[in-house]
């Protein structure tokens, strides 16, 4: 006959059993689960010092606009409009393939105005250009803070800074986004060039403007323009952009204004960019005389 008691031993032996495997299995699974949790706040950690060392570089070197939501557009000239004398278009001698040339007179010069030349007249309010977008002629007596916008520009703005030396790149709003990333990268990749800024020491920019049009009224998707030249291109990836900046960024043969700041503007007036602008803060506030055009 088979004993009760045995069995009954037995049982209770393979109850305790499973006990233990079921306490070291809530123990396994509570202790994965802490080291889960240290690996999400290390990695977490990385985050947030990697995302606080980017904001403090791109602080630095994009005058206290570290992205585009921290970026201001240029304030728009208001009041009476000048409507700018069309410029008589004339034969480029950059050697680039497709740079259309106007008639840029005494300038660089004394800034005599010639007949048939781009005008270069400070005016308050807006412009209509003749010229679209503009290769110089009048524009506000106050330049913009140059960089890279995600927004349209003033052009009354944007003319001072080629004035100075800056080329200016514009696309249409329909340009893919892989495209105006590629705009970006290829501002980006300027070497930076020392500048005048007051206040500012060793101050540098890029002198290179990237915006993207205010409609599709571009004569082609993408336009990069200097004071008196503009060539007017497909694809981010024409190597005649970065020929175009190598030959009319700051050069003293095509810049009316060598060696002027494109920087220095109180924000509210001049903007701050959104991407690679000065390397050091720009002003806060308005330029003196700025109504809050």
């Amino acid at each position: 006959m088979t004993s009760t008691t045995g069995e009954s031993g037995g049982g209770r032996a393979e109850q305790r059993r499973q006990k233990a495997a079921e306490l070291r299995a809530a123990q396994q699974r509570e202790e994965n689960r802490r080291r889960r949790l240290i690996l999400l706040l290390g990695v977490v950690g990385v985050l947030v010092l990697v995302g606080v060392v980017a904001v403090a570089v791109l602080a630095q070197r994009g005058g206290s606009g570290a992205s585009a939501e921290g970026q201001i557009i240029p304030s728009t000239p208001t009041g009476e409009t000048t409507v700018e004398r069309r410029a008589e278009q004339v034969e480029d001698d950059s050697g680039i393939e497709g740079v259309l040339a106007w008639n840029t007179g005494e300038w660089p010069g004394d800034g005599t105005e010639a007949e048939g030349a781009l005008e270069h007249d400070h005016v308050d309010g807006p412009v209509q250009y003749a010229v679209v977008p503009p290769v110089g002629g009048p524009h506000n007596g106050v330049w913009m803070n140059a960089g890279v916008y995600t927004e349209p520009i003033p052009s009354e703005r944007a003319v001072h800074n080629m004035e100075h030396g800056a080329v200016w790149i514009t696309y249409r709003p329909s340009l893919p986004t892989a495209d105006v990333e590629a705009l970006r990268a290829l501002v980006t990749k300027q070497t930076e060039l020392p500048e005048p800024v007051d206040g500012v020491a060793d101050a540098k920019n890029r002198y290179v403007d990237l915006s993207p049009w205010a409609d599709e009224s571009l004569p082609s998707p993408i336009v990069i323009s200097a004071w008196g030249h503009q060539l007017r291109v497909d694809s981010p990836d024409d190597p005649r952009l970065q020929q175009f900046v190598d030959t009319f960024r700051s050069n003293q043969k095509y810049t009316p204004e060598y060696g002027s700041a494109v920087d220095g503007i109180p924000v509210e007036t001049g903007g701050r960019a959104a991407y690679d602008g000065i390397n050091g803060a720009n002003p806060p506030g308005k330029a003196s005389g700025d109504d809050g055009m």
